[in-house]
């Protein structure tokens, strides 16, 4: 199966749509793990086991691992999820945008060298500089469409010959770029009329959406903004919230059950639209 299959089994059979975003910070982690030379990898394994069995999918943001030197633990923390929670999509937020040769390389590390099931792609260079990304058969490519940051709007709402920019890529990726069936886009939780919008514009193309958790997003007015018309259609992503739950050496425990806990919230709220 492909990216987009395998997060739908995920949502089913999870019955979940919480995606648990992987941010390391060496300064955040317990004591005990203090110096040890392998700690982000033995800090996310453990957040894994503790969260698998309620995520449709992890989320290892490239950045915090390459700036504390540890790509080698990435590599092996995603091949950990592979082998021990198989029913769980790895997504590789990278953000990655450039010319085509460039962006060649770049989709060969995500789905070759860390063997990622999809990977975040920034698309305002244009289709060039994401078909390297489409030319993977079955991996996942999430495009950036209107980001949950406050100067996203900047350039995202520009008017583009009477819609908004984010609604032009929105409707380019679901009419023009989408052949594969493997495309996702990213709208930020801080935005649910976009977020409506963009649902109206793609039809059932899963959205991940961040910003809820730690950046605050309204969790109700996400899921009736997004969600689909089986309760399905979106990948909600908290980090921080649930992964620095606790400081002490339960981390593991308080990061389950701050995951349990925003999972059931989202629960809620879809079996609320659906009644």
């Amino acid at each position: 199966m492909g990216f987009v299959a395998d997060l739908r089994a995920a949502w089913r059979e999870r019955d979940s749509l919480l995606c648990v975003g992987l941010d390391p910070d060496p300064a955040r982690f317990p004591a005990a793990l203090a110096g040890r030379p392998q700690a982000i990898l033995e800090f996310c394994c453990a957040i894994v086991d503790a969260t698998a069995d309620l995520a449709c999918a992890f989320k290892p943001q490239i950045a915090y691992f390459a700036a504390q030197r540890a790509e080698d633990q990435l590599e092996a923390l995603i091949d950990y999820i592979h082998v021990r929670h198989p029913g769980v999509p790895v997504i590789l937020d990278a953000k990655r945008g450039d010319i085509g040769s460039t962006a060649g390389q770049y989709a060969e590390e995500a789905f070759a060298r860390y063997r990622a099931d999809a990977v975040t792609v920034n698309p305002y260079m244009g289709r060039d500089s994401v078909e390297p990304y489409l030319a993977w058969d079955g991996k996942g490519v999430i495009l950036l469409c209107r980001t949950s940051n406050p100067g996203g709007a900047d350039l995202q709402g520009l008017d583009v010959g009477g819609e908004k920019l984010y609604e032009r890529l929105a409707r380019l990726v679901a009419t023009q770029w989408n052949g594969g069936g493997n495309c996702a886009l990213v709208v930020g939780a801080t935005f649910p009329a976009e977020i409506a919008r963009v649902r109206a514009l793609v039809g059932d193309m899963p959205l991940l959406v961040p910003g809820i958790g730690a950046q605050g997003g309204d969790v109700a007015a996400t899921v009736a903004a997004g969600q689909t018309t089986d309760g399905l259609g979106l990948a909600l992503n908290s980090s921080r919230a649930i992964l620095y739950a606790g400081a002490d050496e339960d981390f593991a425990a308080a990061a389950r059950r701050a995951a349990l806990t925003t999972r059931d919230a989202i629960n809620a709220c879809r079996a609320a639209r659906a009644g």
